[in-house]
């Protein structure tokens, strides 16, 4: 237990302030708890003490889950082809929180679009997933990943050819390289040609241009007739049975 105050003393357990996060709240957490300790020296103070200490406990144990929420969000990339085409699945999942189409994997700092497309970076288009570990697992993103890729294409994915468009699985740590080791292996064992997805470590993530986030929503019919055009369904239906909805 850890006590703050001045003149008046409120334990506070040291798990709340571990997950209230910045220093700069728990200044100001402990000088307004000095100053409310203070109106007790005084009798006629003594109900606006009691009232202003209650009203500080209650927006402190406010504050307390979206600061858990956030510390057990975690992060997940994936490369797939278009990434117009990669948000959609993850954002079905329960569990995952946001999704950001991005690049990652090349040599130029804050590389755009026309130049990521035109293969002169080393950048692959990418998804970035957040999610709470507690509802979905890394072994089910790893799962969604492989239904929404051709694994035997190293030339691109689909319609779309070229370094930027192979299929890769940017892990994070040793532990996720290793979930993502074991998926492919799986993988492999389903097909009697070679999986040409790659594992790679996760570099610098950098978010693509705003008309490119969620554009299945917000360009609902172009993004059906594209989907539709470079055949993706259609071969996925080959590979794995059916195509994703």
């Amino acid at each position: 237990m850890l006590t703050i105050g001045y003149w008046w003393f409120y334990p506070v357990p040291s798990q709340l302030l571990s997950l209230l996060g910045s220093r700069y709240f728990l200044s100001l957490f402990t000088v307004v708890f000095s100053i409310i300790g203070r109106l007790q020296r005084w009798p006629r103070l003594k109900l606006i003490h009691r009232t202003l200490s209650s009203i500080l406990i209650i927006v402190t144990l406010a504050c307390l889950n979206p600061a858990a929420a956030m510390a057990q969000t975690a992060q997940a990339t994936f490369a797939g082809g278009c990434f117009w085409c990669m948000e959609h699945p993850f954002d079905e999942l329960p569990g995952v929180t946001n999704t950001t189409a991005g690049y990652m994997g090349g040599t130029v700092e804050f590389p755009s679009y026309r130049q990521v497309s035109l293969g002169a970076t080393g950048h692959s288009e990418v998804v970035q997933v957040e999610y709470d570990p507690d509802q979905v697992s890394y072994e089910t993103l790893l799962d969604t990943f492989w239904h929404n890729v051709d694994p035997l294409d190293n030339q691109g994915q689909f319609c779309d050819k070229g370094s930027q468009y192979r299929s890769v699985i940017f892990y994070g740590d040793e532990a996720e390289r290793q979930l993502a080791e074991d998926s492919r292996q799986a993988v492999s064992e389903l097909f009697d040609q070679p999986i040409a997805t790659a594992l790679a470590s996760a570099k610098t993530f950098f978010p693509a241009e705003d008309y490119h986030q969620n554009y299945y929503q917000t360009h609902p019919a172009r993004y059906r007739l594209y989907r539709f055009g470079c055949g993706r369904d259609q071969r996925l239906a080959q590979l794995w049975g059916e195509a994703p909805e």
